[in-house]
């Protein structure tokens, strides 16, 4: 019986890992289709508005890894929540550089009900979330980084469970808490 071949992508995340650039540019390609996704998962809950599209995105996320100097990659799972984490941030500092320059302009609710289930809707509210997400980290850092990865990583409870280091059931245990938690936040935020 011969053993599996290694994972291309998990053996040059390692080498990016211990420096060698070159990986970089090799992972890029493999992983580049699968960030797009992630991008335009994260793109549909924009406004109308927003004129960043996937790519720009993915760009921007890209000139962030590449700054990612001391990571110690271990697989796939990892390096894309690192890269929603990213994304995620990017999106948020636009949208606060967006809100201050409408200083005081009506922020539409954010329902937590349709934004776990990934609807098409255009209407979330990003800062809201954020702020949660915030206050979540505080009290949890490991619920947070479920919501992170399972809602902005797309990452299913198993692949989330690897790149914790935690059980499946403690994923799902926490996912569901989390988002409980949120929506009872979200909802005590929101204007009467």
């Amino acid at each position: 019986m011969s053993a599996a071949a290694p994972d291309p992508v998990a053996r040059l995340l390692v080498e990016w890992g211990q420096g060698k650039e070159e990986a970089l540019q090799a992972l890029m390609p493999l992983v580049y289709a699968e960030l797009c996704g992630l991008a335009r998962r994260y793109l549909r809950r924009e406004p109308a508005t927003n004129t960043l599209q996937s790519a720009g995105l993915v760009h921007e996320a890209y000139c962030k890894l590449v700054e990612q100097k001391h990571t110690t990659w271990k697989n796939r799972a990892q390096f894309v929540g690192v890269a929603a984490q990213l994304m995620r941030r990017i999106l948020v500092d636009r949208a606060r550089k967006h809100d201050a320059a409408k200083r005081g302009a009506a922020i539409s609710k954010l329902s937590l009900d349709e934004a776990f289930d990934f609807p098409e809707a255009r209407d979330r509210d990003l800062l809201s979330l954020d702020e949660a997400l915030r206050s979540l980290e505080r009290l949890s850092p490991q619920h947070s980084r479920i919501v992170e990865l399972r809602f902005f990583g797309g990452l299913s409870i198993e692949e989330v469970a690897e790149v914790l280091h935690v059980s499946a059931s403690t994923v799902k245990r926490d996912w569901a808490m989390s988002k409980a938690w949120l929506h009872q936040q979200i909802s005590q935020r929101a204007p009467a």
